[in-house]
């Protein structure tokens, strides 16, 4: 695998108004990085209020109002991030949601829409980041969103949970394809993460639950040049709930 360039210095964040996106953006633009934050139109305040908290750290900053999970949306904001900001090095598809039921409750509607959301938007993102760090031709990291639902099967979490599979497997296809122009490719596995996600879902009194701030550093790390040699992997952040 070709040793990445260590200027690495423009990233996407997708679903970057809150929670594990919101933080994964300060933490980037902490570590010197310029950043493009996505997010669905009703989160504009948000992503608005972090692109001034990003500015104020001396970082450039754009926000753009789209659908991860759709093509022409995932296209416009990686052509706008190269056009404004000169490349794109980093994708983080963090975009999702979370949608908790039992097997014979889950009807076809939610589940397509979970595989839809979860599932179509990090292929869009980590498909459309390739195809723009390809033509660069400096490497990259691509970096999705998976979960402990990812790694093992829990009750209610069927459909989520195999969206976040899915991710799991499209990761590692992705870094046996993409090894070849020094694009990594990971995901991370957390458990539960203090988030307006968690919060909505059925808590085990048994399982952690810890910071955003927390993937952050994780993915802080797998954009660093000292991660080069680690693609293909849905890293665990789950305090122990099991081991894989």
């Amino acid at each position: 695998m070709p040793v990445n360039s260590p200027n690495l210095k423009v990233a996407i964040i997708t679903g970057a108004a809150q929670g594990i996106g919101k933080a994964i953006a300060l933490r980037l633009a902490q570590d010197g990085l310029d950043v493009l934050i996505n997010d669905l139109p009703s989160q504009e305040m948000k992503l608005e209020e972090l692109k001034s908290e990003i500015i104020q750290m001396g970082r450039r900053c754009i926000v753009f109002i789209g659908d991860a999970s759709q093509e022409a949306d995932v296209q416009n904001l990686v052509d706008r991030c190269v056009t404004e900001l000169g490349s794109l090095d980093v994708m983080v598809a963090n975009a999702g949601i979370a949608r908790t039921a039992p097997l014979i409750s889950t009807s076809l509607a939610d589940w397509d829409m979970i595989q839809g959301i979860n599932g179509r938007s990090t292929f869009l993102g980590y498909k459309t980041a390739a195809i723009q760090m390809i033509k660069q031709g400096k490497g990259g990291r691509i970096i999705g969103a998976s979960s402990v639902a990812g790694k093992q099967g829990f009750m209610e979490f069927g459909a989520y949970g195999a969206s976040k599979f899915a991710v799991r497997g499209l990761t590692q296809a992705s870094a046996a394809e993409l090894k070849q122009y020094g694009i990594t490719v990971n995901a991370y596995a957390p458990g539960l993460v203090n988030t307006h996600i968690c919060n909505d879902t059925p808590l085990n009194p048994n399982w952690t639950v810890f910071p955003p701030e927390n993937v952050a550093g994780l993915v802080s790390y797998l954009v660093k040049e000292e991660s080069v040699y680690i693609t293909g992997q849905t890293i665990n952040m789950n305090d122990g709930m099991f081991f894989e």
